[in-house]
């Protein structure tokens, strides 16, 4: 998992808008090959119901739920009454609070607190997400999700897909994220906005 993390942040870090969901693909794959450990702390109360590898340092709180396979840094904060589900992959020093994670892999330093949902994403270093914030990853019609590249759009040929933002992305308060989307680095969505 750590090589994935390690091009995820080069990808990132390269500020270029890409192919994110072939991270997503590698990651699904990476994630049925996570062995059970624990080198962090889970509270009472906690409930984990596939393999969690749990980085050192890091505590998942009471009343949070992990389904799935999902793969935890270090130093993390996960919960109170979090619910991470299978394909989660959150890197070192991240936040992760009274909300829920699909299959998306969240990078060092992110904070997701309150009420947010973030499903089939990247999220780069050092995000904020406000809370209530949702990261849409379904179209109603159920048609795959086209992706803006450059001057083009691309078919991910992928039914469920949410977004890609960039590092330093910060959202206010039940602003929405539309399926497909990208962040440029150090975004600012404003409080009840709708970005495509």
């Amino acid at each position: 998992m750590l090589k994935l993390l390690e091009e995820a942040g080069r990808l990132v870090g390269k500020e270029k808008p890409f192919a994110f969901w072939e991270l997503l693909e590698k990651s699904e794959s990476a994630s049925k090959e996570i062995i059970p450990e624990s080198f962090g702390k889970i509270e009472a109360g906690a409930r984990v119901m596939g393999s969690l590898f749990l980085g050192e340092g890091s505590l998942v709180k009471s009343g949070s739920r992990i389904e799935g396979n999902v793969w935890v840094g270090k130093n993390c904060v996960i919960g109170p009454n979090a619910f991470l589900r299978d394909g989660a992959v959150i890197a070192d020093n991240c936040f992760v609070g009274i909300c829920e994670v699909k299959n998306s892999i969240i990078l060092e330093g992110t904070k997701i607190p309150h009420f947010s949902y973030v499903g089939d994403s990247v999220l780069g270093p050092n995000c904020n997400l406000g809370a209530g914030t949702k990261i849409a990853n379904l179209r109603h019609d159920g048609k795959t999700i086209m992706v803006k590249i450059g001057a083009k759009k691309v078919d991910s040929k992928r039914r469920k897909l949410g977004a890609l933002l960039f590092d330093g992305v910060k959202t206010g308060v039940n602003s929405t994220i539309n399926c497909g989307a990208i962040l440029e680095k150090n975004a600012k969505v404003l409080p009840g906005e709708f970005r495509k």
